[in-house]
């Protein structure tokens, strides 16, 4: 469909029927500038429907890490310089992040979650003692010193944490597969290659028994900024985001063994770039609510080609774009502002454009992956409606949970980053509020590292996902490195 398509679809509907009535947590001014936005093919910000939120103390250490609503409660785990299984301490800025495994131990229910480290170099030549290690090479003087940790979740309680990947480069988020493990990607946009001969920005595939993990890449699914990556469990097929701003392709990796299993991918396959379907080069960025289109895909014939300039078929080019987008874009690919987080559910595909949307200020596409349409579910006009959604997940009833990252915003319950809520109508509530403003004395009294102290309100939550019930929400804040588990009423929302 054209860019100038709008669909007066249910969502679309409601919007307009309920818009007069919904009263957010906000001053009159800002709840005038949501309701102008929203008529200009925005979202909207709306009232919660679990409530005000308010300071909330961790269960674990007794801090007030977050503002919740009345009723919801958390524990906190894996802090960065906490001790690991191996003595090791816990690797430092904690992103994407996801339940792989939930299984039986004893009369107990125990979850295992893998965690990425969006850490680029350091100097820890141990890898934090990760049993499976790309590159031990260098750049420069340091190690490549991202990878992965795996999270042990029994009965509400943590456990502990071991080490996964290491010897990685901006491990930044990833995805689950339906086989149980985690693809962990590198946001690695540059051909350097280390002392050791080894490229990064790839997808590593990581087992929920550490030692299974394989420390080779899957080359196949493209050498790029990778983001994020969810797979369609009716296909095999793994769609990929890709993070470099203004020039970032929508991926699919069809690959050759389709009844998956850990290594599945790694046996080959084909990489595609979409495109809009009848039209070429199209920036798909600037997006208004119900904007659609039809998609089609080109192949991609070296998905670990090296950096260039892309030239389009309207003659449009782009310089410095990952290998995989120049093929792309020169045969007609579509780009968009920065691709990051992405999830499956009940045959959809959630996509973030963290700088998408009108004002660049974030917009999500629901991918239909059965008639191949994307449509504008979600387009923020400012930074109080929603502050560049970064990572996304869908809880298993449904609703889509919003991680910021853009520095945190100033709204009635003070300054901060936050977790928001999406309606089925595509408009947005304050679900959460990081609220780390912590000292180094008491940090100190909670057993933290005090060299983790200062205001960290506006740093991003990243890696939320719900545990196979619904009941526990997980997510972290990557500074100063801290997981959470939260639950609560869920049934008082759309959550």
């Amino acid at each position: 469909m054209s860019a100038n398509n709008f669909a007066p679809s249910r969502r679309h509907l409601l919007k307009s029927a309920s818009a007069a009535a919904a009263l957010p947590f906000i001053a009159t001014l800002g709840a005038l500038h949501s309701r102008e936005a929203q008529a200009a093919g925005n979202t909207l910000l709306i009232d919660s429907p679990y409530g005000p939120i308010a300071p909330v103390k961790d269960l674990v250490t007794g801090l007030p890490l977050l503002q919740l609503p009345a009723g919801f409660s958390y524990k906190s785990y894996g802090w960065s310089g906490d001790l690991m299984s191996n003595g090791k301490p816990t690797p430092r800025a904690h992103d994407g992040m996801a339940v792989v495994q939930s299984r039986r131990v004893g009369r107990s229910t125990e979850l295992v979650l893998i965690r990425n480290h969006e850490v680029s170099t350091g100097s820890d030549a141990s890898f934090f003692g990760a049993p499976a290690v790309y590159d031990a090479g260098m750049s420069g003087s340091s190690y490549f010193n991202g990878g992965t940790t795996n999270l042990i979740f029994r009965d509400g309680n943590w456990i502990r944490t071991d080490a996964n990947l290491g010897g990685t480069r901006t491990n930044c988020a990833g995805g689950p597969t339906p086989w149980g493990t985690w693809l962990s990607c590198e946001e690695v946009s540059s051909d350097s290659v280390s002392t050791q001969g080894k490229k990064h920005g790839y997808v590593f595939e990581c087992a929920a028994d550490p030692s299974k993990t394989s420390p080779q890449p899957i080359v196949g699914m493209g050498r790029f900024g990778h983001e994020a990556v969810a797979i369609d469990p009716a296909t095999g097929i793994a769609y990929q985001t890709e993070d470099l701003s203004g020039k970032s392709g929508f991926y699919r990796y069809i690959p050759n063994v389709t009844v998956g299993a850990l290594g599945s991918l790694a046996q080959g396959g084909r990489l595609q770039m979409a495109k809009v379907k009848g039209q070429n080069n199209v920036n798909i960025a600037p997006a208004q609510l119900e904007q659609s289109y039809e998609l089609e895909w080109v192949d991609i014939a070296d998905p670990d080609q090296n950096r260039g300039t892309a030239v389009g078929l309207d003659g449009v080019s782009i310089t410095n774009c990952a290998g995989p987008f120049v093929q792309g874009w020169n045969q007609g690919g579509l780009r968009m502002n920065r691709g990051e987080g992405i999830w499956y559910h009940a045959g959809k595909m959630y996509v973030m454009d963290t700088s998408g949307g009108n004002v660049g200020r974030g917009a999500i596409w629901e991918l239909d992956l059965a008639a191949q349409t994307l449509v504008c579910i979600y387009a923020s006009a400012s930074e109080l409606v929603g502050d560049a959604g970064d990572n996304l997940t869908v809880s298993p009833r449904g609703g889509i949970v919003i991680c910021e990252d853009g520095g945190g915003a100033t709204d009635s319950f003070g300054f901060g980053s936050r977790l928001m809520g999406l309606t089925p109508e595509g408009d947005t509530f304050i679900f959460v509020k990081n609220n780390v403003n912590l000292t180094a004395a008491q940090l100190s009294t909670a057993g933290k590292l005090s060299s983790l102290a200062g205001d960290r309100r506006g740093s991003e939550f990243c890696g939320a996902c719900f545990d196979p019930t619904g009941r526990f929400l997980f997510v972290n804040i990557q500074t100063p490195g801290i997981t959470l588990a939260i639950t609560g009423p869920w049934a008082n929302g759309s959550l």
